[in-house]
C-alpha cells in the first residue's frame, strides 16, 4: 500500500469515528462518544473534524472541565484518549499541562501530526507557558526518536519545531530550553542552527546537560573533536559520569579511534563494574581493535547476564549485521547454483520441458532442492566421483537425511507433515539479528515432532508469499533452502531441553547431521550446535571439540578435491574462539587457500574461454552448451 493509501484509509477512519461519536452525543451518551473521539484522533490527529468534533462534545459535557472526564490520563491511555485530554487542557487554559500531554503523546506515536494543533499557533501562547515546561516537553518528546528521521516523523516535528523556537525568542537566557531545544534542529539537520542553541547554553551554564547536548550538536554538524573536547573537559568534574564517558568513547570509536576509547570505558567501569552503557561497550571495542569475535561473545553473554541492558543486544546485533552465519545465511558457492543464477537472470522458454545440468563431480545434495525449487524440471547429472568419497559419513551416523542410487542424492527421510512445514515455514528466516537471536526464534519449534523436523531437510516448504519470499524465489531459491535447514536445526536444538545436553537426543541428533554426508546440512546442523554454544556456556567446550572434528574432515578432503562447504565450516569454527589456537589457524589458512585456489581457477577458466572464443567461428547457441536436453 502507498502512503497516500494509507493516509486515505486513516482519514476514512477518522471520519467514520466522527460520524459515530456525533450519533452518540445527539444520543446523550458521552461516554460511548468520548470513545470514538479518542480513535478519531488516534486515526488522523490533523483533521480539522476532529476538532470541531471535540469542541462540539466540550459544549455538550457544559465545558472542559466536565469533559476532561471523559478523557483520563491514569494508568496507560491511548494517544487519542491523551491527545483529546491534551486538547481539552488548553480549551481550560492549562497550557502547561496541555503541552507537556501533547509531548508526551509525541513521544509515544512520534510519526502522527500531533502538534498540528490550532492552540499551539496563538501568538501569546510562548509568553503564556512555563519554559522550564517547554524545556521538559521537548526532551520528553525527541529523546527516544530513532535517526535519521522518517519523513513523516519529520514532519509531524516541525510545528513543535517553531512552537518552541516561539518559547526561545521570549526567552533567550534559559540554558536549560537551549540546551535541550538544540535537539529539534539537530534532528530536522539543521546543525548549524543546532549548535548556536547548544553553545549558547554551555555558555550562559556550563554543566553537565549542556555539556552533552553542545557535543550531540557537535557530532552531528561533522565536528567530532570538538565535540570530544567538550565532553572530556566535563568528565574532569565530579562526579564522574559513566554514560558520558560512553559517549566518549563511542565517538572514538565511530571516528576510527577504538583505543583512545577504551580508557574512558575502564575508567567508568571502575566507579561501576556493571555499567549498562560502559560495560556492553568495553567487549565492542575490544573488537573493534583486534576484530576477535571473543568479545562478541562476551557481549552475548553481558547481554543474556542483564537483559535489561539494551545497548548490550543493539550493539551486538550492530556488529552481527551482514556477517555470515552470526547474522545472516552464509553464502553458497557450488559451481551449479551460479548455474542456477544465470538461468534466473535470463529465463528459456526450453526449460519448461525439463533440463539436467551436467556437472564434472557431485555436489552438496541440497544444490538439487535449489535448483528445483526454481525450476520443478531441473535435474543434475555428474560425470565422475572424485575421493574421498563426499557421499561418506565422517563417523558412524543413527540418522541419515540422504541416500544414493549411485551418484544421485534421494531423501533418506520422509516428508514432514503439512502442519510441521508450515510453522518452519513461518518461522524461517535469511537475516536474524544476532545469534542468540535466531536460536530464541527457533523456540516456537521446539514441540515438532523430530522426524518432522528431519523430514524439512530434504522436503522444504515453498517461501512466503511475501516481498522476500518471492525475490528469494525468483532470484536467490538457494538462500531459501538455507534458512529452512537452518532453522530445522534451531528447532532440533530446542527439542527435549528437559534432558542433560551431553546425554540429550538433540545433541545426539545434531552430530549426526554435523558428520553426515558432505552437504549444506552440516553446515545448518553446525550452526545450530554453534547457536547453543553461545547461549550456554557450559556446552562450548564439547561443541567446540565435535566442529573441530569436522574441521579436520573436510582439510583432509580439500588435499585431494574441492570441498564447496569448506568455507562455512570454518567459518563456523572461527566463531568458536573458545576452541584451540592450532583450530583456529587452520581454518583461516584453508579459507585463504581456498579463496587463492579460487581466483587461480577464474583466471585459468577466463583464459580457456578467450581461446575458445578465438577459435570458434561463432558461439554455441543458446543454453546448449551448458545442458543436455531430459527425456
Amino acid at each position: 500500500m502507498g502512503l497516500h493509501e494509507e493516509c486515505g484509509d486513516q482519514r476514512l477512519a477518522a471520519e467514520g469515528e466522527v460520524a459515530v461519536a456525533r450519533l452518540a452525543m445527539d444520543a446523550g451518551d458521552l461516554p460511548h462518544a468520548a470513545t470514538h473521539l479518542a480513535a478519531a484522533m488516534a486515526a488522523d490527529p490533523g483533521l480539522p473534524e476532529v476538532h470541531e468534533a471535540l469542541a462540539e462534545f466540550c459544549a455538550r459535557a457544559a465545558g472542559p472541565a466536565t469533559a476532561l472526564a471523559h478523557f483520563p490520563t491514569g494508568g496507560q491511555p491511548s494517544p487519542g484518549a491523551a491527545a483529546c485530554h491534551a486538547h481539552l487542557r488548553a480549551a481550560a487554559g492549562e497550557w502547561d499541562t496541555a503541552f507537556a500531554t501533547l509531548a508526551a503523546v509525541m513521544e509515544a506515536e512520534p510519526a502522527l501530526p500531533w502538534a498540528q494543533a490550532a492552540w499551539l499557533l496563538r501568538e501569546d501562547l510562548p509568553e503564556l507557558i512555563d519554559p522550564d515546561t517547554v524545556a521538559h516537553a521537548t526532551s520528553r518528546a525527541t529523546s527516544a526518536l530513532p535517526e535519521p528521521l522518517s519523513h513523516d516523523v519529520r514532519d509531524a516535528l516541525l510545528p513543535f519545531d517553531r512552537f518552541v523556537s516561539g518559547v526561545l525568542e521570549r526567552h533567550p537566557g534559559h540554558s536549560r530550553l537551549l540546551a535541550l531545544a538544540s535537539a529539534l534542529p539537530r534532528l530536522l539537520g539543521a546543525t548549524d542552527r543546532a549548535v548556536d542553541r547548544a553553545r549558547q547554553a554551555y555558555v550562559i551554564t556550563p554543566g553537565r546537560v549542556e555539556s552533552v547536548m553542545l557535543g550531540w550538536a557537535l557530532r552531528a554538524d561533522g565536528r567530532p573533536d570538538e565535540a570530544l573536547a567538550v565532553w572530556e573537559a566535563t568528565l574532569g568534574e565530579e562526579p564522574f559520569d559513566g554514560h558520558l564517558a560512553g559517549e566518549v568513547a563511542e565517538l572514538y570509536a565511530a571516528t576510527g579511534r577504538p583505543e583512545a576509547g577504551l580508557p574512558w570505558v575502564e575508567r567508568a567501569l571502575r566507579h561501576e563494574p556493571d555499567h549498562p552503557m560502559a560495560a556492553p561497550l568495553l567487549h565492542v571495542l575490544r573488537h573493534r581493535i583486534d576484530g576477535d569475535i571473543e568479545h562478541l561473545i562476551a557481549l552475548a553473554d553481558h547481554a543474556r547476564v542483564h537483559p535489561d541492558h539494551g545497548l548490550a543486544g543493539e550493539l551486538l546485533a550492530r556488529f552481527s549485521r551482514q556477517q555470515p552465519w552470526l547474522g545472516i545465511v552464509h553464502p553458497v558457492v557450488d559451481p551449479s547454483i551460479d548455474l542456477l543464477h544465470r538461468l534466473l537472470v535470463e529465463p528459456n522458454s526450453e526449460l519448461a520441458g525439463g533440463f539436467v545440468i551436467q556437472m564434472s563431480e557431485p555436489e552438496p545434495p541440497s544444490t538439487l532442492l535449489a535448483l528445483r525449487l526454481a525450476f520443478t524440471g531441473g535435474s543434475v547429472a555428474y560425470r565422475q566421483l572424485l575421493e574421498p568419497d563426499p557421499r561418506l559419513t565422517v563417523r558412524p551416523v543413527s540418522v541419515r537425511v540422504w541416500r544414493y542410487e549411485g551418484l544421485d542424492p534421494l531423501p533418506a527421510v520422509a516428508a514432514p507433515a503439512p502442519e510441521s512445514a508450515e510453522l518452519v515455514r513461518q518461522t524461517a528466516e535469511v537475516v536474524w539479528a544476532h545469534l542468540p537471536a535466531a536460536y530464541d526464534r527457533a523456540v516456537r519449534l521446539a514441540g515438532l515432532p523430530l522426524p518432522d523436523l528431519l523430514g524439512v531437510l530434504a522436503h522444504p516448504p515453498v517461501p512466503r508469499e511475501d516481498e522476500l519470499g518471492r525475490a528469494l524465489l525468483a532470484h536467490q531459491p538457494e538462500l531459501w533452502i538455507r534458512a529452512v535447514q537452518v532453522f530445522a536445526c534451531l528447532g532440533i536444538a530446542h527439542h527435549r531441553t528437559d534432558q542433560r545436553w551431553l546425554e540429550s537426543a538433540r545433541r545426539r541428533t545434531l552430530l549426526d547431521l554435523l558428520f553426515g554426508t558432505e552437504d549444506w546440512v552440516v553446515e545448518a546442523a553446525g550452526f545450530a550446535l554453534l547457536a547453543v554454544a553461545w547461549t550456554q556456556p557450559e556446552t562450548r567446550q564439547d561443541i567446540g571439540q565435535q566442529l573441530r572434528i569436522r574441521l579436520r574432515a573436510v582439510a583432509a578432503a580439500y588435499r585431494q578435491r574441492d570441498v564447496t562447504i569448506l568455507d562455512s565450516v570454518c567459518t563456523l569454527v572461527l566463531a568458536s574462539p573458545w576452541r584451540d589456537e592450532q583450530s583456529l589457524a587452520l581454518a583461516r589458512e584453508l579459507i585463504d587457500r581456498r579463496r587463492d585456489d579460487m581466483a587461480a581457477h577464474a583466471v585459468e577458466q577466463a583464459e580457456q574461454a578467450e581461446a575458445e572464443t578465438a577459435a570458434a567461428p561463432s558461439p554455441p547457441r543458446g543454453l546448449r552448451r551448458l545442458f543436455g536436453r531430459s527425456r
